[in-house]
């Protein structure tokens, strides 16, 4: 099977999808923190962002094998969270019981590097305030993010996050009308996808679609991962994503 290759040199398999994930989930939530002015916190076996009552915080697990003091720092850190905390764990191997934190699974894809279809509506990659607006109300509404209502421009998505190396904003419109919108993230040579939204008033006329294909055209020649809903499974795999591994998500109430 033909395997695309990170910048590591190895190809990416499904068994190394896992990490990529991490690494790339890492960049990501560190690039939205530095952009929104939170502090980021690195350690060997975790990334955390520690952002303020209405982001809450974010952390990343990056190896499968938290030592104690690790585990207990990301204890100490859920427990002090000002908002809602949320723990990635791709590995599933983080035992967090002991929080009394909800969890569940979604599953990690990987799409091998390969052709993309040219999409059927005009996707912007965002470069003007007002673009960079409009996909924010888009993700916002799509995801049902009650903390950042009413829309606060900037709040979500500041105007330095499409500065962050590696990140890019796409957003897609019909007659003149924000419809859709994701975040992509190219890290260590693997690309992958983040709030992958649309409008309400245009879910099921192919939003979705168009806006992952005019994202992934600039990452025709990476290999790319991403965690999937229920809902975005079946658009993905027919975007050519096979499922590698369940991640574990927890989060506090």
């Amino acid at each position: 099977m033909t395997t695309g290759t990170p910048s590591t040199g190895r190809p990416l398999s499904p068994a190394g999808a896992p990490t990529a994930q991490a690494r790339n989930s890492a960049a990501f939530w560190a690039a939205t923190g530095r952009s929104r002015g939170h502090e980021v916190i690195r350690r060997r076996g975790f990334l955390a962002v520690d952002g303020d009552e209405c982001a809450g915080l974010r952390v990343l697990i990056q190896e499968p094998d938290l030592d104690p003091a690790e585990l207990a720092e990301v204890s100490e850190l859920v427990r002090g969270a000002k908002g809602t905390a949320y723990v990635e764990d791709p590995f599933g191997s983080a035992d967090l019981n002991h929080l009394g934190l909800r969890n569940w699974q979604m599953p990690i894809m990987l799409r091998l590097p390969g052709p993309v279809a040219v999409p059927a509506l005009d996707v912007v990659r965002v470069r003007r305030a007002e673009d960079l607006q409009a996909a924010e109300r888009v993700v916002i509404e799509g995801f049902d993010l009650d903390g950042f209502q009413p829309h606060r421009p900037g709040e979500l998505f500041p105007p330095a996050l499409i500065e962050q190396p590696g990140v890019d904003v796409f957003l897609v419109s019909l007659d003149g009308v924000a419809a859709g919108a994701c975040v992509s993230v190219v890290a260590d040579g693997v690309g992958s996808h983040y709030w992958v939204a649309t409008s309400s008033a245009f879910r099921s006329r192919g939003m979705g679609r168009a806006v992952m294909l005019g994202a992934l055209a600039h990452l025709a020649d990476l290999p790319a991962t991403l965690t999937a809903s229920k809902l975005g499974r079946p658009l993905y795999e027919s975007l050519g994503y096979t499922v590698a591994t369940p991640s574990t998500w927890w989060a506090s109430s």
